[in-house]
């Protein structure tokens, strides 16, 4: 995107990865997260490796950034005082939500509350119908009443989301203005700018998470910037969505929703380029960090794009459970099994793990900041897996006995077995809710793991990979340089890009070229003005896509389509190609039933061309280890000795055999005796299976 040094920075509920991009080489850091005040930990570590790297603050000339803190909020209930403004008679939409039981057979299911009370819930006299007439002026004189009452109650953040304003958004957007006008200093969220696409429900439930973030992530992006033209770094700021592209602090300090799984987002794009540079179409991304373990598939070198992502889950992997947002998002599953995860005995004696996590305070019980629950960090230090002195880059000095004593103390004695009996259980629990996870991520996609290689980047995932394959049946497992820091790292090869979306019915039958050439035209205008703040000089790729579906159905899936002018007669390639997805995801088509549009989607993102390869024959070594540590193997329930190497030591070419770790600042890389390692021309290691053990 930019010459000079880049700097990328990805906060997670654990640890702060700071990354600076320049002489052709990577520079990383990680540093615990300070969530009170999560610019605090940024600013540390961009003085700091500025300071060992030598380089001027001057000389970054482009900082990208990810968080997780939009998703927090919205988890903890730690937002604005937030109000709903809606049509007369749909004060309630958002409770009502889809007034379907999610778990049919739980008599004590919670469902999630809306962000939203009722008594912040107001509504105005105003009605469009869904062809976007005016069937009831806007009370203009009802709406100024109400802002006064909104003043009075100290509203931070007002979300406004009229009925079928997806297709005419008039009454909204004067709504905004008088609302603006009236309440200085108070967030407005108009739902048409927000989701401008159908369904009530998610269109409103997207709108309230908008405005309920926006006050803390404006506020935050403000201080961040703020903090690091301070430092003299001066460069743009850009942001990182959950879409996988970048935008700048203005869209998403408006539109902060888009956000939510920016730092996931960052991973997955690494692992796309992976498997571009490895020439593997059919991989599983896995991405271990402190607090969670986020999972995608990513075919043909394309990671899968969802428009719609639930938060808050009342229970962990039941779709509906939580609070939907319509966004562009990377398709991924997301569980609490990180480092930080928190490991029990329950009352039927099976051991427990997640998603409760203790964080980066007080953080797992080695950490020693008085943290005193097991955790898988506390588990994979007892088993040998961790170098107490070099985790983090020695930045955190593990205690082994205090490890010990946790896991003992919650696992090991209330099921009277050994400590490391106990530890190997909490490791091998976390491997099988993430391989679980993964299995039924797959199946919700028509997609299965026969083939698939996994590519395995965080600070824990390098140490459960090889297990997690073995779970799998997958063959081939790829550890990137810089793996510990691989969704910063994932930052600075995003492209910066805009996704637009538009709700506008059409029934192939009745195909009307010209309505969706001018669609696609303002849509094309809209993303461009975004992009453009961006990379006001750069060549642009667009992608467009249309949610369709068969007359009757209930809903749609995203069918993409070519960027041209459409004919008259391109209703029967539309069917077509419709037709020819559905086949791919359902193996059926059903005949004598008409194919009908609801949505239409346009991309625009820098271009982005060229891929190194790492397909270049090498010359195999066998490098000498620096040192043999001690590892639990469970099969066996005995201590095995492992070869210890440093990767910066390891050479493309080398050849490392199971059991062994390979050690870096930010991560390890855990080679089980089924395993061999190799180290490719691009200095990725090459995990492959030769049999199976550890």
């Amino acid at each position: 995107m930019t010459d000079g040094a880049r700097l990328a920075v990805d906060i997670g509920g654990t640890f702060t990865d700071v990354v600076l991009e320049h002489g052709g080489g990577l520079d990383q850091l990680k540093l615990l997260t300070t969530p009170e005040a999560p610019e605090v930990a940024v600013l540390e570590g961009v003085r700091t490796i500025l300071q060992r790297t030598g380089v001027a603050a001057g000389e970054v000339t482009l900082a990208i950034h990810g968080t997780t803190l939009a998703t927090n909020a919205l988890i903890e209930r730690k937002g604005a005082r937030t109000a709903l403004v809606t049509t007369d008679g749909f004060r309630d939409s958002i409770e009502i939500a889809y007034e379907h039981r999610f778990e049919q057979y739980d008599l004590y299911m919670e469902r999630p509350e809306p962000l939203v009370a009722r008594d912040w819930r107001f509504t105005v006299p105003e009605r469009i119908a869904a062809d976007g007439s005016v069937l009831l002026d806007l009370d203009e004189q009802a709406l100024g009443s109400l802002a006064a009452e909104l003043q009075d109650i100290g509203v931070e953040a007002v979300a406004v989301c009229f009925l079928h304003s997806y297709v005419n958004a008039a009454h909204e957007q004067r709504a905004g203005e008088i609302l603006t006008q009236a309440l200085p200093g108070v967030s407005i969220t108009l739902s048409a700018q927000v989701c401008p696409e159908i369904r009530e429900y998610d269109r409103m439930s997207t709108a309230c998470a908008n405005a309920y973030v926006q006050p803390m992530m404006a506020g935050y992006l403000n201080r961040l910037q703020d903090g690091l033209r301070t430092g003299g770094v001066t460069c743009p700021l850009l942001l990182m969505m959950s879409s996988g592209g970048v935008t700048t602090v203005d869209t998403a300090a408006t539109l902060p929703i888009r956000l939510v799984e920016s730092g996931p987002a960052g991973g997955a794009i690494l692992a796309r380029d992976i498997a571009r540079e490895n020439d593997l179409d059919s991989v599983l991304s896995f991405d271990m960090g402190g607090t969670t373990a986020k999972i995608t598939l990513i075919d043909d070198f394309t990671p899968h794009i969802a428009r719609s992502f639930e938060v808050a889950r009342m229970y962990r992997f039941l779709k509906g459970s939580g609070l939907p947002l319509r966004i562009p998002v990377i398709d991924m599953v997301e569980i609490g099994a990180g480092g930080g995860s928190i490991a029990d005995v329950d009352a039927m004696q099976r051991i427990h793990v997640g998603p409760e996590s203790a964080g980066a305070v007080p953080g797992p019980a080695c950490y020693g900041n008085g943290g005193t629950a097991p955790t898988v960090t506390d588990a994979d230090t007892v088993l040998g897996r961790i170098d107490p002195g070099r985790f983090a880059g020695g930045q955190v000095t593990l205690d082994l006995e205090r490890a010990a004593a946790a896991v003992a103390a919650d696992i090991g004695d209330p099921l009277a077995v050994e400590t490391n009996i106990a530890a190997a259980g909490v490791s091998e629990i976390v491997d099988e809710h993430m391989a679980n996870a993964a299995r039924v991520h797959a199946i919700e996609n028509g997609k299965d793991m026969v083939g698939r290689s996994l590519v395995a980047f965080g600070g824990a995932a390098p140490l459960h990979a090889a297990r997690l394959a073995d779970k799998l049946g997958i063959d081939t497992v790829v550890v990137p340089q810089g793996a510990g820091v691989g969704s910063a790292i994932g930052f600075l090869r995003a492209q910066i890009s805009y996704e637009v979306v538009r709700t506008r019915y059409m029934d192939l039958r009745e195909f009307d070229a010209d309505a969706v050439n001018d669609i696609y035209a303002t849509m094309r205008a809209e993303a461009e003005a975004v992009v453009r703040l961006g990379a006001p000089n750069e060549p642009l790729v667009e992608t467009r896509g249309a949610f369709m579906r068969y007359r009757g159905q209930g809903h749609e899936i995203m069918v993409p389509v070519p960027g041209r002018t459409f004919e008259a007669n391109d209703g029967a390639a539309l069917t077509e190609w419709f037709e020819a997805a559905y086949q791919a995801l359902f193996s059926r088509t059903i005949p004598n039933l008409g194919v009908e549009v609801l949505t239409w989607t346009l991309s625009l993102a820098t271009d982005r061309t060229g891929t190194e390869s790492a397909r270049q024959p090498q010359a195999a070594h066998r490098p000498e280890p620096e040192g043999q540590r001690r590892l639990f193997d469970p099969a066996s329930g005995d201590w095995v000795e492992a070869a210890v190497y440093s990767r910066a030591d390891l050479r493309p070419g080398a050849k490392v055999p199971g059991p062994a770790m390979i050690i870096e600042d930010e991560t390890t890389t855990l080679v089980t005796n089924g395993f061999a390692a190799t180290v490719n021309p691009l200095g990725q290691i090459i995990m492959t299976r030769e049999g199976r053990g550890l």
